[in-house]
């Protein structure tokens, strides 16, 4: 990746005239833009290169953007996805964030709009770049059958090595450094997807419920997670782990 000032951006948008627009302002802000119009040369040049953020419209010829974002997602790609949609329907926003995108701007937009979000994302990327680095030194997190090493991003439970997205990984780090505390779905949001998506509490619960099928012993009856009702949801504590695995 390029160093502070400049960053490598993919682009993958079809409209010549918005493409354009893009390219320019983001080089002026002294970036480096690769601009592709197809979906499937997007998602090559995704996998191929080592990209700072993937600036991706939905719809694509070729492969389409939610497409594209599930399979980057699916191959451990964690470079940021801002996604870009002409629909204003409620469904696309929140699939997109599902999918695994950081953010999404619906057009018609404005530039200073575009470069305001594609600064929060690499500030976010800052912080959880920091965290990353004081997790390095971190040692690894025992909790009941479950544990989690930071350094590694890797969790076990029984010794069996887990297959957690990038989100579910965060979720249930956050988790486990703080048992017993409640948070909102909104808090939630705010952690983990460090942005304010207000409405958007089911794409919360849709993570939870995934991350439980793949850490409890049986989901319907979670041992790590526990919904907290009319709040949201906190980690067992302790004790309530002892007394599981007694």
């Amino acid at each position: 990746m390029t160093t502070d000032a400049g960053k490598h951006i993919l682009l993958v948008e079809d409209d010549s005239d918005i493409a354009d627009l893009l390219e320019l302002h983001l080089t002026d802000e002294g970036h480096e833009v690769d601009a592709v119009d197809d979906g499937d040369e997007g998602l090559e040049r995704a996998l191929a290169e080592n990209y700072d953020l993937i600036v991706l419209d939905i719809m694509l010829p070729g492969t389409d953007g939610f497409d594209i974002c599930r399979r980057l997602r699916q191959e451990k790609c964690h470079t940021p996805i801002l996604m870009i949609t002409a629909k204003t329907e409620e469904v696309d926003k929140v699939l997109g964030l599902e999918l695994g995108a950081d953010d999404y701007i619906t057009k018609p937009f404005s530039i200073r709009e575009v470069l305001a979000r594609v600064k929060a994302i690499f500030r976010r990327v800052e912080v959880d770049q920091q965290v990353q680095d004081d997790s390095d030194e971190a040692e690894p997190i025992e909790r009941g059958r479950l544990t989690i090493d930071p350094p590694k991003r890797k969790v076990t439970v029984d010794g069996e090595t887990l297959d957690l997205t990038s989100k579910e990984y965060e979720l249930l780090l956050l988790f486990a450094r703080n048992p017993g505390r409640a948070y909102s779905r909104q808090e939630l949001l705010d952690e983990v997807w460090g942005y304010q998506y207000d409405g958007y509490s089911h794409t919360v619960n849709t993570h939870i419920n995934r991350l439980r099928n793949k850490i409890e012993p049986d989901p319907s009856s979670p041992t790590y997670v526990k919904t907290v009702w009319g709040v949201g949801y906190r980690f067992a504590e302790r004790e309530e782990l002892a007394t599981n695995d007694a």
